[in-house]
């Protein structure tokens, strides 16, 4: 049976890394311009950079996906002509499309590149993967309105190109992602399909009645807040092995914008589940300490309805808050120090857990020295401190270089 790929999302050169690290078989990454995920901050990956990308995925013997899926008007075109010499030049290993025009484009100037086709066009059927098949494309990605019987007649009626299919992370409550709500409620400033969504969706409303306009109620449904369009997150984790029997080319987890903690956390659980390693209750423990807005199978099973929605939060929270990334090491007389970059505050004597993409454990924070200032009781965020830890095994030390602590809640 042919291997089914992991496809994380990769926001950041650094993301890609520890999506790759953390077990991988691929990532999707998006230029600026032409991003469903236009991020403005970090470590981004754009006309400069995609090929330094692209050589680092082939070093590891994985790869990269790039998406031009924006809904793409006259004047996003007029951009594609050099960015199509940078992905010529680059050498990803698949583009993922939605605009026919784009599509005909890349097929024009990079004939001989793979073509995903992007759940933004809504693959419901066995005749629309027909038509892109007989298309030319090498994968479609369908629409996450689809349950297993109906993915499982489409794997059965089309065997001859690669279905993608997302699995886990936030979902849209529009159908397939095709909204304008964030259109309309920025007027026009923030596109959702040009890659600047504001989730208008996770916002919190209340009613204003016209003739008392300082009188304001809030929408309750179920007495659980008034988030009435904020989707919890797709998990599909119970159905993962039932998927790879029936053929499924990639499982692909939604996140480009969230942290390198959750992009860790996602591929480890999922990578240790599709290999064998750890059962469906001990992946969704995992899956619990990243930040969620609680799971949902959606339209999985035929039962999506009101217990699909998080109406008390719109935020995605984490079981367990991420504390830091490890960055060097220093032997000690007797134990090892590590330097870390903290996300979040931790104190000495803290509990707390160290992962890698083979171990965890379970270890107490026992020295903290502050670059500067000496020893110290707390290191704050963006603090990079000298951390010494009393742990319950150190097999983690074999992959300290990737590395990231977390705080000890769930058990």
């Amino acid at each position: 049976m042919k291997k089914t790929e992991l496809l994380m999302p990769a926001g950041s050169i650094e993301k890609m890394k520890y999506a790759f690290y953390y077990g991988a078989d691929a990532v999707y990454l998006g230029l600026v311009d032409f991003s469903l995920r236009a991020l403005r901050k970090g470590e981004l990956i754009d006309n400069t950079n995609l090929k330094t990308a692209v050589e680092i995925a082939n070093s590891l013997d994985k790869k990269v996906y790039c998406t031009l899926n924006i809904f793409a008007y006259d004047k996003d075109i007029k951009k594609l002509d050099e960015t199509l010499e940078v992905i010529k030049d680059a050498k990803p290993h698949a583009l993922i499309i939605s605009d026919f025009g784009i599509y005909r484009l890349v097929k024009e100037k990079l004939g001989d590149i793979d073509i995903h086709i992007s759940t933004q066009t809504n693959i419901l059927n066995s005749e629309s993967v027909k038509f892109w098949r007989d298309m030319g494309a090498s994968r479609v990605i369908l629409a996450r309105e689809l349950s297993f019987n109906q993915i499982k007649e489409i794997r059965k009626n089309v065997p001859d190109i690669e279905i993608e299919m997302f699995i886990h992370g936030a979902q849209c409550m529009a159908y397939s992602g095709r909204c304008l709500l964030s259109d309309y409620m920025t007027d026009g400033v923030r596109q959702a399909n040009q890659g600047n969504c504001a989730q208008a969706c996770r916002w919190s409303y209340k009613l204003l009645e016209e003739t008392r306009p300082n009188e304001y109620f809030e929408i309750v449904q179920d007495d659980k807040g008034s988030h009435i369009m904020s989707t919890k997150d797709l998990c599909l984790v119970n159905h993962i092995h039932n998927l790879m029997e029936i053929g499924i080319d990639s499982f692909k987890v939604e996140g480009r914008t969230k942290s390198l903690y959750y992009v860790s956390g996602a591929s480890k659980a999922y990578r240790k589940l599709m290999d064998g390693k750890i059962d469906e209750n001990t992946a969704f423990k995992e899956l619990q300490k990243i930040g969620n807005r609680g799971y949902t199978e959606g339209f999985f099973m035929e039962n999506n309805d009101y217990t699909s929605y998080s109406y008390d939060i719109s935020k995605g929270l984490a079981g367990e808050d991420f504390l830091g990334i490890f960055e060097s090491e220093k032997d000690g007389t007797i134990l090892r120090s590590y330097e870390i970059l903290f996300k979040n505050k931790a104190l000495l004597n803290d509990t707390v857990e160290i992962i890698t993409p083979n171990y965890s454990t379970t270890a107490k924070i026992v020295k903290i020295e502050h670059k500067k200032m000496g020893e110290v009781d707390t290191a704050n965020t963006n603090d990079t401190s000298l951390v010494t830890f009393m742990c319950d095994n150190y097999d983690w030390q074999k992959e300290y270089n990737m590395a990231l602590l977390r705080t000890k809640k769930i058990k």
